[in-house]
Formats: C-alpha cells, sequence, structure tokens
C-alpha cells in the first residue's frame, strides 16, 4: 500500500493536481463515530463518513427510487431540504435507464448531479411486491418487469454487480422480504435463503472492484418475520458477517406498531453497537422518534413525498390534510417553525389552492415542506441526544407529531 501510494502521489504532483482528495477520493470507507448516547434511552447520535461527505445520525433518507425523489430537484433537496443522503433502487434503475447508460455516465452520483452519500436498496422490496410475477429458489428470484414483461434473473452476485455499476456509497445485501403475517414455516425457510444469499453476496464483493474510484460497504439485512427466535437467529447470523453497518427489514409491511418496535428492540440488542442501524422503509414521524430511542440511526420512506402529494402535511404542530375546507381561508406560513423558503414563505391557503387545482407545483411545494420537516425532525432528535434531554423530549414531541390538526 506504501509502494502504491507513493506511485499515486508522484503521479499527481507531475499532473499539477490535489494528491490529498484523490488519495481520500480513492481509498477512504465508512467510519461511523458515536458522539453521545441518551442516557435515558437507548438513542445515540454519530457521524457516517463515507467518500462522499459526512451523514450526521440519526438521519432520514429521502427515496429517489429511479434516480429522482418525485417532484424535488437536486437543488432543492441540498439547499432547501438538506438532506444529507439519498436512496436509489436497483430494481428500478436496472430496468430503467439501464446499466449501460448508468456505467457510461460514470454511476448513478454523475448522471443524477448528486455529490452527496448515496445508498441503493438491493431490489429485495420491490422482488418481494412483484408477487404475482416472481419465481424465488435458491439460486435467485425470476422475475417478469412491470414495464413490459419481460423476463429478468437476479441472483446475489448479480445484484452486487448491478450495484457495483450504480455506484452507491452504501450497497444493500439481497434478500427476500416476508409478507404479513407469514406462517412460521414460510418465514424459517425464507430466512435460510437470506441468509444463504447474503454469504454469497459478501462472497461476490470481496471478489469485485469498485468501479467509480471510491469504496463501496454493503449492508446485510435482518429478517425473521415477528417471530423473536427467528430475529435473533438472524441478528445473530447477520452480526457474524462483520460488514461495516446492518439493516433491519421486514417490518412496516402490515405489521402493528407493538410488533415492529417489539422486533427493533431485540434486533439493535444484538447487532453491535458501533455499527449504524438501518431501519428500512420506516417510517411515520412518531415511528422514527420511537426507532431512534431504540437505538436507530438511519430511517427512509416514501411516505413524506407520497402523502404530500394527496395533501397531507407533517408539521411541527401536528399532521394537516390541506385538502379540508379549513385551510381554504388560512393565510398563515405552512409552517413558520420550520425555516427555510417553502415552509415559511408559502400560505396554507395557497397551498390549499395549488393541491385542489392538481397544480404540478402543489406537489413540489408539499413534497419540500414534508422532507424538510422530517430532516427537522431527526436534527432535532440528534440535539437532544446531545443535550441529554432526548427522551422527555421524545414523549412530548411523539403526541405533537401525531395528532390531526
Amino acid at each position: 500500500m506504501k509502494s502504491c501510494r507513493m506511485t499515486i502521489e508522484l503521479y499527481f504532483m507531475k499532473a499539477n493536481c490535489s494528491f490529498t482528495g484523490a488519495w481520500n477520493l480513492i481509498f477512504a470507507g465508512m467510519k461511523f463515530e458515536i458522539h453521545h448516547r441518551d442516557a435515558a434511552s437507548k438513542a445515540r447520535a454519530g457521524t457516517i463518513s463515507t467518500p462522499h461527505g459526512e451523514i450526521p445520525t440519526p438521519i432520514f433518507m429521502p427515496v429517489g427510487t429511479a434516480g429522482s425523489v418525485k417532484a424535488v430537484q437536486q437543488r432543492e433537496l441540498m439547499h432547501d431540504v438538506n438532506a444529507k443522503i439519498i436512496l436509489g433502487n436497483t430494481y428500478h434503475l436496472y430496468l430503467r435507464p439501464g446499466l449501460d447508460l448508468l456505467q457510461q455516465s460514470g454511476g448513478l452520483h454523475r448522471f443524477i448531479s448528486w455529490d452527496r452519500p448515496m445508498l441503493t436498496d438491493s431490489g429485495g422490496y420491490q422482488v418481494y411486491s412483484l408477487s404475482e410475477n416472481r419465481k424465488i429458489t435458491r439460486e435467485g428470484v425470476t422475475f417478469k418487469s412491470h414495464i413490459d414483461g419481460s423476463r429478468h434473473i437476479f441472483s446475489p452476485e448479480g445484484v452486487m454487480d448491478i450495484q457495483r455499476k450504480i455506484g452507491a456509497d452504501i450497497i444493500m445485501a439481497f434478500d427476500e422480504c416476508t409478507p404479513y403475517p407469514c406462517e412460521y414455516d414460510y418465514a424459517r425457510k425464507s430466512l435460510k435463503i437470506t441468509h444463504d444469499w447474503l454469504e454469497r453476496c459478501v462472497t461476490r464483493i470481496n471478489q469485485t472492484e469498485p468501479l467509480y474510484g471510491y469504496e463501496q460497504v454493503l449492508f446485510p439485512i435482518v429478517q425473521g418475520s415477528t417471530y423473536p427466535d427467528l430475529r435473533r437467529t438472524s441478528a445473530e447470523f447477520i452480526a457474524s458477517q462483520n460488514q461495516s453497518g446492518n439493516a433491519i427489514g421486514g417490518l412496516s409491511v402490515g405489521e402493528p406498531a407493538e410488533d415492529m418496535y417489539a422486533m427493533t428492540e431485540l434486533v439493535c440488542s444484538i447487532l453491535p453497537s458501533e455499527k449504524p442501524r438501518y431501519l428500512m422503509g420506516v417510517g411515520t414521524p412518531e415511528n422514527i422518534l420511537e426507532s431512534i430511542a431504540l437505538g436507530v440511526d438511519m430511517f427512509d420512506c416514501v411516505m413524506p413525498t407520497r402523502n404530500a402529494r394527496n395533501g397531507m402535511l407533517f408539521t411541527t404542530q401536528g399532521i394537516i390534510n390541506i385538502r379540508n375546507e379549513k385551510w381554504k381561508d388560512d393565510l398563515t406560513p405552512i409552517d413558520d417553525n420550520l425555516g427555510g423558503y417553502v415552509s415559511t414563505q408559502h400560505t396554507k391557503a395557497y397551498l390549499r389552492h395549488l393541491i385542489i387545482s392538481k397544480e404540478i407545483l402543489g406537489a413540489q411545494i408539499a413534497s419540500i415542506h414534508n422532507l424538510t420537516f422530517y430532516l427537522w425532525l431527526v436534527e432535532n432528535a440528534r440535539r437532544q441526544i446531545e443535550a441529554g434531554t432526548f427522551a422527555s423530549w421524545k414523549e412530548k414531541m411523539v403526541k405533537t407529531v401525531s395528532q390531526r390538526l
């Protein structure tokens, strides 16, 4: 490594380029540092360092399934929402625009002009949602495209190769997300497949190199439905793989909230505390706050943007259905407490007018607002953890953000 560094340093000196930045980009991996722990809960505040920047935790990640967070431009994500990391999806990006174009572009970061961290979901959840059009075997999944009906095969090795070409900083293992409710025997058999696939994912990642000059790290996914023994077995196996971070999947798929929290608490008690924990697909503001208290660091969900397009707003005072008549003449800001242009300069009456009129701008303003709120929520959770007041603040905030206005 030392001789390699000297060779590269000499090259950059001759080229009159900054060596330090290039070295850091090429060889920097992901690091996670915990700065504060809440004494009255299991919440913690930390920083994930990636080649594309730092991510303060706890963090919410806007979902950009096909290379776009719906109705929100990258400029707005950076400056209005202040998103630190976004998601892409392997299944959708594989089908469209396709891997050749992404690779020609230098990866998804360059293709969509996003220079901050990025995570890609492996497509396991999309396979789960295509139950009528897929077949699962130990080798992988055969499925029909939802676009044109064409047949495709996802194997653990293939999904790792696809995510190499997409180029996200954090890539997810290929797994099967079981439905709810799920028979115990099916969940047990599915878990065995998920663990077998994970071993193949790890092997493939170790056999291959990143394509764009920076390291990619793999997060395994804990499964096991709502069965404590299966969740425990899965968490122990995932922890044994010693990857850079770990995810909890198969929740927020219809199970009662108390079951989701129970499984999350169990899994967090097993997964190593020195690595980030990512609860996939969760969820409501209340879900996020309760899960932070259980020791979760990372979240994603389509709810902020999907609900925004239907006129549901999350605010620091509670939940608003902006389509209701009561907001028709309300000329107060959408949410004066959030800061930012969208939430403070546009009125509820104006946004209601746009949504009722089916103006595209309505979906855009509502989406930016909701994402701003979600990032505000996790940022304030972090501040409360740092101040040692998270637990009491969380109890008040859960009631506030859950009430209907």
